[in-house]
């Protein structure tokens, strides 16, 4: 049996055309014969493009904003709780950790507890030393910068580690930045942890033989931080304790997201975090923050629309002659310039 040689097949790469849609594939099988008769078999993907979107969450911890994060209709409550809470306590992480990060460049690393907030004289008298400061020498050499509060040793890294340092603070900024909600990136746990990924890179980098165990940056990074009686400690929210709200209501873990938002995967929900045992958050006010901005400018530019209107409401033009009705027909008539009165 003999049938017309069909053209070599060529698989092109699959995208999506929709973004935020995900591609499905499916293949169909074929007959192709050769040049001798020989019947082969062979499969032509063809890739057809499901319309479902993600449901977009945009967290926010009170009135203020913090991320978005799409997720499915039909996800359990208690994965989606863990994962808030997760990227929401690892950008906390990585904020602190850019906190340490100019101190880190301009002073070096932290000093032991005993020997912090110490003079010079004081750490003499009391026979203290640092074991860790021949340890931990910076990439290149140190640069002495003293640390006028005493709470690092004042060998910072040269002025290209310096900067290894900064443009890695600053990248990791922009990846966990609240702007990012403005502009309607989603954050995953994985965009997070590669901005940590870079900062405990750069400190690699600069620092090769490692922080000290005591040095805030490198317990962050081991997760052994000790957080207690700081400011830090109140904004950090345990997973055991998390809580989701949506329209005044609890998001309990025991259900799934459909029960309360429904099956529409095309839906923006503003979501609250915080800690169990605080009540239901404020609900959101009816206008935004930019739409009352708005509103309040347009009142402005209204009031002085009319202050200006008032300032020049001013009716004298009205006993000028151009502005008499009369003035033409008094002028053909002769009785332009007649006064009365005596002379």
């Amino acid at each position: 049996m003999s049938c017309p040689l069909r053209p070599p097949l060529q698989r092109m790469p699959l995208q999506p055309r929709v973004p935020g849609c995900l591609a499905i594939l499916r293949l169909q099988t074929i007959e192709h014969c050769d040049t001798s008769g020989t019947l082969l078999f062979c499969v032509l993907p063809d890739a057809t493009f499901s319309t479902a979107r993600m449901v977009q969450l945009h967290v926010k911890r009170g009135d203020e904003s913090q991320f978005l994060f799409s997720t499915s209709v039909d996800v359990p409550l208690e994965t989606l709780t863990q994962q808030v809470t997760a990227i929401y306590n690892t950008r906390l992480k990585v904020d602190r950790i850019c906190s340490e990060f100019p101190e880190l460049a301009d002073h070096g690393v932290t000093l032991p507890p005993n020997m912090q907030g110490l003079t010079d004289e004081q750490i003499v008298d009391l026979k203290l030393k640092d074991e860790w400061e021949e340890r931990c020498v910076p990439s290149g050499g140190p640069e002495f910068n003293k640390d006028e509060i005493g709470r690092r040793n004042g060998h910072a890294p040269n002025q290209k580690m310096k900067e290894v340092l900064r443009n890695t603070m600053e990248e990791a900024k922009a990846v966990i930045s609240k702007k990012q909600a403005v502009a309607g990136v989603c954050v995953t746990m994985e965009t997070v942890k590669e901005a940590l990924d870079q900062l405990r890179g750069a400190v690699m980098i600069v620092y090769p033989m490692g922080l000290p165990p005591h040095d805030p940056i490198r317990m962050e990074l081991e997760d052994q931080e000790d957080l207690s009686g700081t400011q830090a400690s109140l904004q950090v929210i345990p997973v055991e304790e998390a809580q989701l709200w949506w329209a005044a209501k609890e998001l309990h873990r025991g259900k799934k997201l459909q029960d309360y938002i429904g099956k529409n995967d095309k839906t923006k929900i503003v979501v609250k975090i915080q800690k169990r045992g605080q009540g239901a958050p404020a609900r959101e006010p009816v206008v935004t923050e930019e739409q009352q901005k708005q509103m309040m400018m347009h009142h402005y530019k209204r009031q002085q629309e009319l202050k200006m209107l008032d300032e020049v409401e001013d009716d004298s033009h009205l006993h000028s002659d151009w502005s008499d009705r009369q003035a033409l027909k008094r002028q053909f008539q002769g009785l332009s310039n007649i006064k009365w009165g005596p002379r």
